[in-house]
């Protein structure tokens, strides 16, 4: 069993936010994340939806500001909110903007060092948070969903169009969409990842959709049938948000 360690807890809604530590293999260095178990967890395991914040945010700001609790204990949903990258690793520029580094790490694996030791959100986010919060919590195996704001919508819907068998539900709050077209995406976008400078060409959700006449593909090359569900699920998610 994976090491984690409880930096705090309080009751809330029937249920109880929490935040945690431990050492993640993926980015082999401390994580955190916070979680809110529904009171209906204490009758059996639920589903759980994980929520990928945007720039500067840490795991305790979902929690914090965004009110969904409420929601999730009224639908017996478990709440999952990573940090947005590692911290304090002491690498150079890591601390020196908004947008590039701490609080910024958009949920890619770098492959350009320093970076590649560390910053690897997407392996971490898609494979080892799961698990981890599937062996200590009430959460029900394999029944996800994930959603996100800004940076974090990025995320989710990166993420979700590239795993759709990890996944049953996706949204997206304010998303950013297209990062090679702006200045600060094509400077994160050429300092992490192993892509032509200021391409990002991998990560943008249009270029993921466009990749193919038939659209985004698995992580294993499989149909594109399941996240052109997963793109629909997530523009009916934002219509019903602004209803």
């Amino acid at each position: 069993m994976a090491d984690l360690t409880t930096l705090g807890s309080h009751a809330c809604f029937g249920g109880t936010v929490s935040l945690h530590e431990h050492h993640s293999e993926s980015c082999d260095t401390p994580m955190r994340f916070a979680a809110y178990k529904p009171p209906q967890a204490a009758d059996g395991p639920v589903p759980a939806l994980y929520y990928l914040a945007g720039l500067t945010s840490t795991e305790e700001t979902f929690v914090t500001k965004g009110g969904a609790q409420r929601y999730a204990a009224e639908r017996g949903l478990m709440l999952v909110a990573p940090d947005t990258s590692p911290r304090n690793l002491g690498l150079p520029g890591e601390d020196d903007a908004y947008d590039f580094g701490s609080g910024a790490g958009f949920y890619i694996d770098a492959t350009v060092e320093p970076w590649s030791r560390h910053y690897r959100m997407y392996s971490y986010v898609t494979r080892e948070l799961p698990a981890l919060v599937e062996e200590h919590f009430p959460a029900r195996p394999g029944v996800r969903g994930i959603f996100g704001h800004s940076m974090g919508g990025h995320g989710a819907l990166t993420i979700a169009l590239k795993n759709p068998d990890l996944y049953q539900s996706v949204s997206a709050f304010a998303p950013i969409v297209a990062p090679a077209r702006v200045p600060w995406g094509e400077k994160a976008f050429s300092g992490i990842p192993s892509h032509p400078a200021g391409s990002g060409s991998g990560f943008g959700n249009s270029s993921i959709r466009s990749r193919s006449p038939g659209g985004a593909s698995g992580s294993d090359g499989s149909s594109t049938s399941e996240a052109k569900r997963t793109a629909r699920q997530a523009a009916r998610g934002r219509r019903a948000h602004h209803r």
